[in-house]
């Protein structure tokens, strides 16, 4: 390894993802007492963080569409192994946990994510920008997709509940990697300017399409050869920490669907913090494009690949929401469409979101 390739990316990133093997190994198949459990959920979350930043520096290296790509299929196997792992040792107990990880990775970004980014660029800036053409085309997707695939599971007529036949899941999967494909495209190559950011004067930004140098490819084949490393380690340390998890999510008296939610929130936390520090910098446009493109990517690509993965998952796979998810759901679209249907975001708008999310939180530990 030349000192060119490690000045290339932060030591921390170097160090997290050999770690984080050295604990899966040091952990697998043993009986986690109080210190082995913090340091396998350390481990995890730190090997996430890590995946998502090396995803970042080979997208940066390949370039558009393709990095675009490569980021969101990293973050996509990551909560796809999560869910999995999951569902396979959880049997039926866990035949809604794909279901509740994806609506709440859409409650989390369209609520929390937003919300919080206009609040924080809020009280920084008063007033902020975005464009409405890229808002409302990446609004009107995620919402096809999620009455396509979490909606509509709860209207059809199973005898088994709320789930799709075999048939119906091949077409909701197709359907969500299908429309996913096409927002792709749209953003990266069709229409790209209209998710660039806006000036405070109204006009696009168009330096801000000017991305750093490219990492060479000798940095870039590092942080690939280490993201398949991180990509192991969290498939590893989930299927050794679910059973602490579920347990002691019933030994609160919570309900199962909150290990969906903290999926999500393990998963979405390196795009909280980009979102964030986006809006900090006047560039809400950007902020609205990493939540509202977190939403499509867990969707578009999730439900496809849990759809190939319950050939050989023996339980069940429940995909429609409740009535309490759907009234939830509903309050979203709306909240969404009235704060991205004028372009300008104000303190007041992200409150309201953040109430909404907060509503989520609240109801999803005590339903």
């Amino acid at each position: 390894m030349t000192d060119s390739v490690i000045r290339g990316l932060p030591r921390w990133t170097l160090a997290v993802p050999p770690l984080a093997f050295v604990v899966l190994l040091a952990t697998w198949h043993r009986d986690l007492g109080a210190v082995l459990l913090i340091l396998v959920c350390l481990g995890l979350g730190a090997a996430v963080i890590a995946a998502v930043h090396h995803a970042e520096v080979v997208a940066h290296r390949v370039g558009e569409p393709f990095g675009t790509l490569i980021l969101a299929l990293a973050v996509t196997i990551i909560e796809v192994a999560l869910i999995v792992t999951l569902m396979a040792s959880g049997g039926d107990k866990a035949a809604s946990l794909a279901r509740d990880t994806v609506f709440a990775a859409v409650m989390i970004t369209c609520n929390g994510i937003l919300g919080l980014s206009l609040v924080v660029g809020s009280l920084r800036h008063r007033v902020q920008e975005f464009r409405v053409q890229a808002s409302y085309s990446v609004l009107t997707v995620m919402i096809a997709l999620v009455t396509l695939s979490l909606v509509l599971p709860t209207f059809t007529t199973s005898a088994e509940g709320p789930q799709f036949s075999s048939a119906q899941l091949a077409f909701a999967g197709v359907t969500s990697l299908a429309l996913y494909g096409v927002f792709v495209f749209i953003q990266t190559i069709r229409h790209r300017d209209y998710f660039l950011p806006v000036r405070p004067d109204g006009h696009v930004d168009e330096d801000e399409d000017h991305h750093a140098a490219a990492p060479s490819g000798k940095t870039a084949l590092l942080s690939l050869s280490l993201l398949f490393v991180c990509l192991i380690s969290v498939v590893g340390l989930a299927k050794t920490v679910s059973p602490k998890l579920e347990s002691a999510v019933e030994s609160a008296g919570a309900p199962l669907a909150v290990v969906g939610v903290v999926i999500a929130l393990l998963v979405l936390l390196p795009e909280t913090v980009a979102a964030v520090r986006a809006a900090l910098r006047n560039r809400l446009q950007t902020s609205v494009n990493l939540a509202l493109g977190s939403a499509l990517a867990s969707i578009g690509l999730t439900i496809p690949a849990i759809a190939v993965a319950s050939i050989w998952l023996s339980g069940p796979l429940v995909l429609g929401l409740g009535g309490k998810e759907l009234v939830l759901f509903a309050l979203t679209v709306v909240t969404s469409m009235l704060t991205l249907a004028t372009g300008r975001a104000t303190l007041l708008q992200g409150a309201v979101h953040l109430a909404v999310f907060s509503a989520f939180l609240f109801l999803a530990v005590s339903p």
